[in-house]
């Protein structure tokens, strides 16, 4: 029996589990949005722009852990969706992406928005550098094994995006239904790689052996869901638990192991800690360069004297920016299990740190106590640490924030304390601005019964707005909360410290700084708009939109102080060698 591509597409898609496609119509990809229609199964997810398309489907696969779908038209549409697709592959984050092309039998006569100044119908290349894999469909008969192979590979390893390039004309072609039977019977789950028994009593009698020893750990820890692995791992021999900016929330905030954040925007009292520890288990990271103070030993980490186990599921993360004493490509998951095991089996009683965890309690106190100004200001425009912690008092324990760039992600990750893991999802890699309002939505579709907000700062808001037009017509109840500062603030705070003005970093009308009215602009969406005046109306109306139910916009002005910093970043010895400076409030 014979049926055209696209009817099959949208089978194999509903047999894969797929519930949402995120995308933008373009003539390239019509006759699939046509199969859709007839789906019950799949729904379409209709954006303004394919970067809010991808970014959509980076947050739904954030919060589903599988592989999310995003369909693009050609050229300019696959152009367009470029930074979100990117953002998620720096964060291993699997997307699948479908596209239309030009059909077959134009290539290189230059048809309708055909890329060809290099090869013919080469707008697949563009993808090439941040994708796992890139295919470009030409025989009809190849898709349904290319399907099959782009949704494992997306899912498997280091997850991350694949392209499928699909000539429009493929899409209306006739296909034999058995070339798609056949792969519909292959399996959906592959196992995982773990540690051997041998590997994980050495490891684990190093840790015992360790005069300071101290586990470090990543987003991986996330990804691989081993986040109830890594906490009782971290009970039984009482180790200190530092992380990375993507690594937040995988031990929760208020836990006695927990240390925080390290590198740039970490504190002195656990830059310090892991800088003295003898053995450091990394577990999932990939010791990037904020989160390492640039790697310079006077700052965080110190490798060597210090020795570092490191453990992940891509083997070209071992050793890139710190020589591992031991090295083992594993899903988290499955090494941790196999380490709590040996750990267990080597200890039984477990290991007792008493003196360190009453010296770690009385440091998280302390510092509570070093903000308890800022997050108790009745000051306006508001201070960001009393957003934080209005924010904090107002939604549930296991709510979910999908931040930006700026103070809603680094003073986030610095001073917000998260208690679920994997409920803080936050651009990386690529820290794209532009990320957190259309990630909250995608998330939001996936997680119906959590409250979601999008807390980003008014730079990042104004990348997208159009979000909106989505979250209006398929009822998605995002809470947008705009840390506004009329300013890109991390910026115009870096620019003042060494270059002393603030050029193109503040947004100024007639001299005087200046802002949009975003509650106006969701009011045109058809969305609740919400201004904030003075500090004690935004508890409450965090409150009142939480019980709504529905999409709510808040926008609140706030003072453009820095988020403290107790690291280093070399950037800064770029713009400034003879001083130690790093960033100024520009109010």
């Amino acid at each position: 029996m014979k049926d055209l591509v696209c009817n099959q597409l949208v089978r194999y898609l509903e047999a894969r589990g797929v519930e949402h496609i995120f995308g933008l119509c373009g003539h390239t990809n019509i006759a699939v949005l046509a199969a859709l229609e007839k789906s019950r199964k799949i729904h379409f997810v209709n954006t303004r722009h394919e970067q809010i398309a991808a970014h959509m489907a980076d947050g739904y696969a954030r919060a589903t852990k599988k592989a999310a779908v995003v369909l693009s038209h050609l050229s300019p549409g696959l152009t367009n969706a470029c930074t979100g697709v990117a953002n998620a592959s720096l964060d291993s984050i699997p997307l699948v992406v479908i596209a239309g092309d030009v059909p077959t039998h134009y290539y290189g006569k230059h048809p309708h928005q055909e890329v060809n100044l290099h090869a013919d119908a080469s707008q697949s290349e563009i993808y090439r550098p941040f994708c796992k894999r890139v295919w470009r469909v030409d025989s009809v008969h190849l898709i349904p094994e290319i399907l099959e192979k782009a949704f494992i590979l997306a899912e498997s390893g280091r997850p991350g995006p694949v392209l499928i390039d699909v000539p429009m004309d493929i899409f209306s072609k006739e296909i034999d239904v058995e070339l798609f039977d056949r792969v519909l019977k292959n399996t959906r789950t592959l196992a995982k790689p773990s540690l051997d028994e041998e590997t994980a009593e050495k490891i684990v009698r190093q840790l015992l052996a360790a005069r300071i020893p101290l586990l470090y750990v990543g987003g991986g820890i996330l990804l691989a869901d081993a986040a109830s692995e890594l906490r009782q791992f971290a009970e039984h021999l009482q180790l200190p638990v530092a992380h990375t900016l993507m690594g937040k929330g995988a031990l929760a905030d208020d836990h006695p192991l927990i240390l925080g954040m390290t590198g740039f925007w970490g504190t002195h009292f656990i830059n310090e800690k892991c800088k003295a520890a003898d053995w450091i288990l990394g577990l999932g990271t990939r010791f990037s360069e904020a989160d390492c103070s640039s790697w310079e030993a006077e700052y965080t980490f110190n490798f060597p004297p210090t020795q570092l186990i490191h453990i992940d599921i891509d083997p070209a993360e071992i050793g890139r920016n710190y020589p591992a004493a031991i090295g083992a490509v594993a899903d988290l998951k499955q090494a941790l299990t196999a380490l709590l095991r040996v750990a267990k089996k080597l200890s039984p009683q477990g290991v007792k740190r008493p003196e360190l965890v009453a010296e770690m309690a009385a440091n998280r106190q302390s510092f509570v106590e070093s903000n308890k100004e800022w997050n108790e200001s009745d000051a306006f425009p508001m201070t960001p640490q009393r957003i934080l912690s209005d924010l904090r008092k107002a939604l549930p324990r296991d709510s979910y924030i999908c931040t930006d760039v700026g103070w809603n992600k680094n003073g986030l990750a610095q001073q917000y304390p998260v208690y679920e893991p994997g409920t803080i999802f936050t651009p990386g890699g690529f820290a794209t601005m532009g990320f957190g309002s259309p990630a909250a939505v995608g998330a939001k579709i996936a997680l119906k019964d959590k409250v979601v907000v999008a807390l980003v700062g008014d730079g990042g808001w104004g990348q997208n707005p159009a979000v909106l037009a989505t979250a209006k017509e398929s009822d998605v109840p995002v809470i947008w909360v705009i840390m506004n500062n009329h300013a890109f603030g991390t910026i115009a705070g870096l620019e003042k410290a060494h270059f002393d003005t603030t050029f193109a970093t503040v947004f100024e009308v007639d001299g005087k700084t200046w802002s949009p009215d975003y509650a106006a602009i969701a009011r045109a969406y058809g969305i609740e708009g919400v201004t904030i005046n003075k500090a004690d109306e935004l508890l409450p109306a965090l409150q009142k939109a939480i019980a709504s139910k529905k999409p709510v916009v808040i926008d609140v002005y706030m003072k453009n102080i820095p988020t403290p910093t107790a690291g280093h970043w070399n950037i800064m010895d770029i713009y400034s060698p003879d001083r130690k400076v790093h960033h100024v409030s520009t109010d």
